[in-house]
């Protein structure tokens, strides 16, 4: 039975494909910042499906957390056959309106977080033959979104590099770009939802379906709607500028607050 490790494992897609990777039966490493929260889930899924789920508490901002899941990766005795780098969050504020020191925090769990876990979990797995790895970004990685859009333009063309270089070595890798999606993401950060279509808005569950569907096919990229394909192929024609104002008015932030573990 293969073990999958999660991070920002207790809400929104993380927790989805925690649920459906245990329905798998998966056995999970579950990682997050909110212990309670991590013990509730892990003993909700092992009673349910029957599966080993531990929990590893980690603040990926940190180079401590960091680290701590590094070593996990990195176990012999204990190896992790796919990893799920989900952690994130948004940004209150338009450039210049969010604090610095909040920006960095952001690069820290989408950029950093992203390439130290990767890497530690990518050479066990090419020694083994074997494994996966899902970094989820953002369908605005493709839009002018200032720099959250950036960091995980950043983790598509990172996941597609690192994709290339360990083709034929049974490692596959994976980068999901899920456009809105119903969960904690934007409340928490604060994010206005009212203008954005219904039609715009995915279920975490049939995203981590489409997800895994694709890395079983081999896809490098892959973005779970087929509406979201169609908008990004039209978008591809359309002058930037046109282009930056649309994506500036979707989900608009206002003020300088920050949000929590949950990627969208």
């Amino acid at each position: 039975m293969t073990t999958a490790l999660v991070t920002g494992a207790t809400t929104g897609i993380g927790a989805a494909f925690a649920r459906r990777l245990a329905r798998d039966r998966h056995d999970l490493v579950l990682v997050a910042r909110d212990r309670d929260a991590l013990r509730r889930q892990a003993a909700e899924l092992h009673d349910r499906h029957g599966v080993e789920a531990d929990v590893l508490r980690a603040d990926l901002s940190t180079d401590e957390g960091i680290a701590d899941v590094e070593a996990r990766l990195a176990d012999p005795a204990r190896p992790v056959g796919l990893l799920v780098n989900n952690a994130g969050f948004g940004l209150r504020g338009a450039y210049l309106k969010a604090p610095v020191a909040d920006e960095l925090r952001m690069l820290k769990v989408h950029c950093e977080a992203v390439l130290r876990l990767t890497t530690a979990a990518a050479g066990p797995m090419r020694e083994r033959g074997r494994g996966g790895v899902v970094n989820v970004a953002s369908v605005a990685a493709f839009l002018p979104r200032g720099t959250y859009g950036a960091s995980k333009a950043w983790v598509v063309q990172f996941t597609e590099g690192a994709a290339r270089d360990l083709a034929g070595g049974g490692v596959r890798m994976m980068a999901l770009c899920p456009g809105f999606v119903r969960t904690e993401f934007h409340q928490r950060a604060e994010l206005r939802t009212d203008n954005i279509p219904g039609w715009m808005w995915l279920d975490a569950d049939r995203v981590v379906d489409a997800a895994l569907r694709d890395l079983a096919r081999g896809r490098t990229v892959c973005i779970p709607d087929a509406r979201y394909r169609a908008l990004l192929g039209a978008a591809r024609l359309m002058p930037r500028g046109a282009l930056g104002g649309i994506s500036s008015r979707a989900g608009r932030r206002f003020g300088p607050r920050r949000g929590g573990d949950a990627t969208a």
